[in-house]
Parts: structure tokens; sequence; C-alpha cells
């Protein structure tokens, strides 16, 4: 598979990572066999790098990468931490940083992590010269080897990437999401700040799976989370109205390649954007990590067709999203 660099990891990591998200919790039930499943076949498909937290399943998730990455060593691991607390700014301390990364470091089975987020922190932290300070101390001390910060908004990414020390970006990116393309994507290029590419699926309303008669289980986010009750509804359909979602889905479908699904036509989408070092599809099974990963493999595609999804996207979901996020 394509490997791209990370920013400023100093790693390259392979085109199409693996978001863990979705084997700890918040998508419905994912059992031990199908998320060891996901995440084996990811990495014999070629994939490299894998996203986690530890809010993930309180741990669940950090803990089922971590004993892949017994049988895997080579992989890039990036894990995420701050919202197990209130989301108050004055949690992001000192103490409470290296008991986060305690746990997850015993989680993951390591003693240094490659990657570890700010997990969409509030805004004033984005200010804090201290939380800066102390994640270049987590360096130095060998609990970490880089971090970034995962992002809710562009302008909390354009902050993020103005801290020399920020490794990288995690923004919501995909066919229902262009704003970060017009400002984030080139700061970042420019500041040498890697772009790791989170719901690139628009929470699988990309994947063409999904109907008006779908259903979703009560501790699915996709249920729960319609209206942001749980955490920023831009997390959930990417914050766009699931029945125009539905609409766009539909028109983008009419120009997806001969044999190619719809999920990576997405993907692919993603990966055609300067800028992008990974992108992160989550996968319940074997089967979905499969064809994430295939994704990489395909051609770039034709510029007529991105001109179709720009189409699409002003059309029926730019006013729904573009001022917000």
């Amino acid at each position: 598979m394509e490997e791209r660099k990370l920013g400023k990891t100093g790693r390259n990591v392979s085109a199409v990572g693996f978001g863990a998200w979705q084997i700890g919790d918040a998508w419905g039930s994912v059992g031990d066999e199908d998320a060891l499943a996901a995440l084996r076949t990811a990495v014999d498909s070629g994939i490299s790098f894998i996203d986690t937290a530890d809010v993930y399943g309180d741990g669940r998730s950090e803990q089922r990468v971590g004993q892949v990455l017994k049988e895997y060593p080579h992989l890039t691991v990036a894990t995420k931490m701050g919202r197990r607390v209130p989301q108050e700014p004055a949690n992001y301390s000192p103490e409470n940083f290296r008991a986060w990364n305690d746990r997850s470091r015993a989680n993951l089975g390591v003693d240094t992590i490659d990657l570890v987020q700010l997990h969409c922190p509030p805004e004033a932290v984005y200010a804090s010269g201290a939380v800066f300070d102390d994640l270049d101390a987590m360096v130095s001390e060998g609990r970490i080897r880089a971090y970034g910060v995962s992002v809710e908004t562009c302008a909390e990414a354009l902050a993020a990437i103005e801290r020399p020390g920020v490794a990288s970006v995690q923004i919501i990116l995909n066919a229902f999401r262009h704003k970060p393309l017009e400002e984030v994507l080139p700061a970042a290029r420019e500041a040498g700040v890697g772009i790791i590419a989170r719901v690139p699926l628009a929470s699988g309303l990309l994947s063409g799976r999904y109907t008006a008669q779908t259903s979703f289980g009560e501790d699915d986010h996709r249920n729960f989370n319609r209206a942001g009750a749980a955490f920023d509804v831009g997390e959930t359909f990417s914050g766009v109205d699931y029945e125009t979602g539905l609409a766009a889905v539909e028109r983008i479908r009419e120009v997806v390649p001969e044999g190619m699904t719809m999920a990576q036509f997405a993907l692919r989408w993603i990966l055609d954007q300067p800028g992008v070092s990974t992108v992160i599809p989550g996968a319940r099974n074997a089967e979905q990590a499969r064809g994430n990963a295939a994704a990489a493999f395909l051609a770039p595609l034709p510029q007529e067709v991105h001109t179709a999804v720009r189409e699409v996207y002003d059309e029926l979901v730019r006013p729904q999203v573009h001022h917000r996020w």
C-alpha cells in the first residue's frame, strides 16, 4: 500500500489507516472475535496506522489494539486523551495528562505511544501555552513520541497548526465536509503538519448502504446523537440531516466508477486531496476492513468526478455544515 509522511512524527504510514472507534463503543456491539479479525485483516491488507482513543469503550478499543500490536509491532498507533472528564480547561493539567497517559500505555502494552492527540479539547485549550509545553515535556520524558490534536472545526485546526510542536491534526473530511480544503490542508502542508482524515464515510452514510428505513440500535450514536445529545452533532453523519444525506448519496452514486464500491469511492475522494496523510475508516468486521484497504489501490478519480461531487455538496450539503465547522 502507498505510504505517506505523517507530518512531524517522522513516520510514514499507510494512506488508508484503521479508525478504532467502532470496535470500542457507540456503534452497536462488536465482539472480540469480530474486532480482532477486523484489525488483523486490515494489517494483512497493508494498513500500518491505527487510531484509537482512551474513551472508546472506556479503554476497550485500546486494549484490543494493544493485543494486535503485540502480533504486529511495526504498526504506528495513535490514541487520544481528554474526553473521560468534564470538558473544562482546568482538567487539561500535567497530573491528568500523566494519569491518562499511564492508563493508555497500559491498555496498549507499550512504554512509549507513537502519537497522542488531545481529543477535541475546549476552545480555550488551544490558547494555553502551558498545555503544549507540557506535551513537549511528555515527549522529552519518553512517554510519547509525538503529539497532535483532534478537532471539531477548521478554526481549531488552524489554531493547532500554529503550535510548533503539533505533529498532526485530525479533522472530519469527506464528501460532505469540504471546508478543510480551503484553508486547513494548505496551512498544514506549509507547516509540515500531518492531516488525519476522520469520519470519512459520514458515519456510514457514504457507504451507500442505508435507506430511509434503516434503523440503528439504542447504543449506536447514529440513533442517540442525531441532535447532539451526547457529543458534537458534527460527529454523527458529519452534521448532515439524515434525509438530506441520503439524497446527496444517491446523486453521488451516479458518478461512482464501475468496479468501485460507494465506500471505496468516498475514501478515494479523500485520498485525492493534496495534503492528506492518512484516512481512518472504521470497520466492524474483516470484510469491511478489507474493502476499506482496497481503496488505496484504486486510481485517482477523474477531475470531472470531483467536480460532480462538489456540485452535490454546494447544492445540498453546504447550507447545513459549511458555516458551522
